[in-house]
């Protein structure tokens, strides 16, 4: 019988880190350069300060298999942090273990401790996961009252704004 383990991750699982996200991107078939992430990153994100995000990882026998990538993000109508999940994936060699659910359990533990009223995430429409996520009672926002899109900013987008900022407005 396999063994699964939850942890957190730590300095030493960097490397297998940026190897999972790699894992993910090729899952949701976008080619391999457009992973941009290195374990530098990973080590000046999640293990110095100010500390980007936190991660756990998916052991099965040993092996990083699984992780999932989080922060907190704000809710100004609760007025409290939540948790947004960035990335949660197992390895398709290690699906079948409850390995996803054991993530998001504890991922929820983390959330109830610390008073998140919310735990988001995004799911890509095609992607089988999502009847596992409904089973959980984790929803999709959209309903009659309201559509919530995505809409994200890249580099060129947000180089271009910043350079209409007047700098007296903020500090870096």
């Amino acid at each position: 019988m396999s063994r699964s383990v939850i942890r957190e991750a730590t300095k030493a699982d960097a490397g297998a880190i940026v190897m999972l996200v790699q894992a993910l991107a090729a899952y949701e078939k976008e080619p391999a350069s457009s992973v941009k992430l290195t374990e530098a990153d990973i080590l000046r994100d999640g293990f110095n300060e100010p500390k980007r995000f936190e991660a756990l990882i998916a052991e099965l026998d040993g092996a990083p298999v699984g992780f999932a990538l989080y922060f907190h993000n704000y809710s100004t109508w609760e007025g409290r942090a939540g948790i947004y999940i960035e990335d949660l994936f197992v390895l398709e060699s290690a699906r079948g273990h409850g390995l996803g659910r054991q993530l998001i359990t504890a991922i929820a533990a983390i959330a109830h401790a610390r008073n998140c009223p919310r735990v988001d995430l995004n799911v890509l429409d095609w992607n089988p996961t999502r009847d596992f996520y409904h089973r959980l009672d984790i929803t999709h926002m959209k309903d009659e009252r309201q559509s919530w899109l995505p809409y994200r900013m890249r580099r060129p987008a947000i180089a271009a704004l910043a350079a209409q900022a007047d700098p007296s407005w903020f500090k870096v």
